[in-house]
């Protein structure tokens, strides 16, 4: 039984940790207070079924901004193949590979099987908001996939003179509303709810339908009072659950949902129901 979709599964194999990551994995740790260890595809596979949770994987390419290699959308891809009932994924593409990345992106969900793309303004060095990208929002929206966003804060960089470079402006929720207003048929997924800009992001889900918040890299015990109301009651249908893994854990996260102050209704849209609607999955 699947108790919960895990909208945030970044995959523990040697390709991302010390590959994609490489300099930023040792900040990223300390922020989250984690020691990650890499796992093979199979004991992640165990793990998400003992769980009862069906993970979204993330593909990754910060290629241009970060120079360090991409978790391909091939290698992702072949993974859910072999897993189809565990795993589904989010491709990964990088906007300043222009044209490129709007072909990569049709190749990965017309070809490849991606159910939703990936974007990390912070770590690719963009903004949604800059109408050079607009036409992979238009690709996405024409294709019928959301695009998950990190916003907010990040722990790559965090507490690193200068942040290790990255900069974090580029991923306030504000440069995702003119994307939602544009494209309203694009599903605008933000992650980790936008703190510390979480009330200019709930504003936005409020005001346009197609806006979505999402969970991921936080303990709930945590989250912002105003977040715990909102989600529990007008956003409770735009709100999806997701770990951050392997930097959180899905299981301990489900079950600190338990501590907040949520109707029974609410927290399984929360953890299940709309994720399922959204992303029209077939969950046994």
């Amino acid at each position: 039984m699947i108790r919960a979709v895990d909208l945030h599964v970044h995959l523990p194999l040697r390709e991302w940790l010390d590959g994609s990551l490489g300099p930023f994995r040792a900040n990223a740790e300390r922020y989250f207070r984690a020691s990650v260890q890499e796992k093979t595809v199979d004991e992640l596979a165990v793990e998400y079924a003992q769980d009862g949770v069906f993970g979204i994987l993330l593909a990754w390419d910060a290629e241009t901004a970060t120079h360090r290699p991409p978790l391909r959308n091939d290698l992702v891809a072949e993974i859910v193949r072999r897993h189809p009932k565990r795993f589904a994924f989010f491709a990964s593409v990088d906007p300043w590979k222009g044209p490129a990345a709007v072909v990569e992106l049709e190749r990965a969900v017309k070809e490849l099987g991606a159910i939703g793309a990936k974007f990390h303004p912070s770590l690719q060095d963009f903004y949604p908001s800059d109408e050079r990208h607009f036409p992979l929002w238009e690709k996405a929206a024409e294709l019928g996939v959301p695009c998950l966003f990190h916003t907010g804060t990040s722990g790559i960089g965090a507490g690193a003179p200068g942040g290790q470079g990255i900069k974090l402006d580029p991923a306030r929720p504000i440069h995702l509303d003119s994307v939602a207003a544009r494209f309203p048929q694009l599903q605008v997924i933000a992650a980790h709810f936008g703190w510390p800009w979480h009330l200019e992001l709930i504003a936005m889900a409020l005001h346009k339908r197609n806006v979505f918040l999402e969970l991921s890299g936080w303990s709930p015990r945590y989250y912002p009072p105003e977040l715990v109301r909102e989600i529990g009651g007008r956003l409770q249908d735009q709100t999806l659950f997701g770990s951050d893994y392997p930097f959180l854990k899905p299981a301990r996260v489900l079950d600190e949902l338990d501590s907040l102050d949520l109707k029974a209704e609410a927290r399984l849209k929360i953890v299940r129901e709309n994720a399922q609607k959204l992303l029209r999955l077939e969950l046994t």
